[in-house]
């Protein structure tokens, strides 16, 4: 082999010089991004929490319920004066009252959700449930005093009181429509029986298993 110059190069040589290194870069990496990884959920629920807006909703519609209950346990514990649980304030000074934490929760996660915290097309697993479970927690504490910020007196025991329990249950259907739809209960039913099924089935076939030894055995 000629060099440029006339000079002669052994063709060993050329195997030795420097060579431009190709590209590292690997064309996974101007591929489409792919979904977050969800934590397992029982084989009953998955099918129908692929959309993880049905979980949002079903999450919400449970710390909802969950977190009046709870509250309604407290208060009727401090009314009757057992228990560890006290109002916070009062007593000549400043009364807070349970929705003022209510009010602050929903903020929040508004606020978050608007910045699509939680909400974006591939969310953080654990954000999007930790967020969801705050809002329906929230929602509770507000709504279970509703007759509070509406008629703007303190008439949590009075019969005005009964506005309140009317505005949970209005905004508790609305909530479970929304986490039950999409033919959830109807999914949940038969995959129940799909699955009790197939332990029958399981069970027949490992009856026969054995007597099929049992006759090999025996003959």
């Amino acid at each position: 082999m000629t060099a440029s110059n006339g000079a002669r190069v052994r063709p060993e040589a050329v195997g030795s010089l420097p060579r431009e290194e190709s590209s590292s870069i690997s064309p996974r990496a101007f591929s489409t991004p792919q979904a977050l990884p969800r934590r397992a959920l029982p084989p009953r629920l998955s099918p129908h929490f692929e959309d993880h807006r049905r979980e949002r909703q079903f999450i919400s519609t449970g710390g909802f319920f969950v977190t009046f209950a709870v509250t309604r346990a407290i208060t009727h514990a401090i009314k009757a004066g057992k228990g560890p649980f006290r109002n916070i304030g009062g007593e000549g000074g400043t009364h807070i009252h349970h929705m003022t934490f209510g009010i602050i929760a929903n903020l929040l996660v508004g606020y978050l959700w608007v910045m699509q915290v939680g909400t974006q097309p591939h969310p953080s697993p654990r954000v999007s449930r930790v967020t969801s479970f705050v809002f329906g927690a929230g929602a509770a504490l507000t709504l279970d005093e509703f007759a509070l910020w509406l008629n703007l007196e303190d008439d949590y025991w009075t019969a005005k009181g009964r506005e309140s329990v009317d505005a949970v249950l209005l905004f508790g259907a609305l909530l479970s429509i929304g986490a039950l739809g999409g033919g959830m209960v109807h999914k949940f039913a038969q995959r129940v029986i799909e699955q009790r099924h197939g332990k029958d089935l399981a069970k027949v076939r490992a009856t026969l298993r054995e007597r099929a030894r049992y006759l090999l055995s025996a003959g």
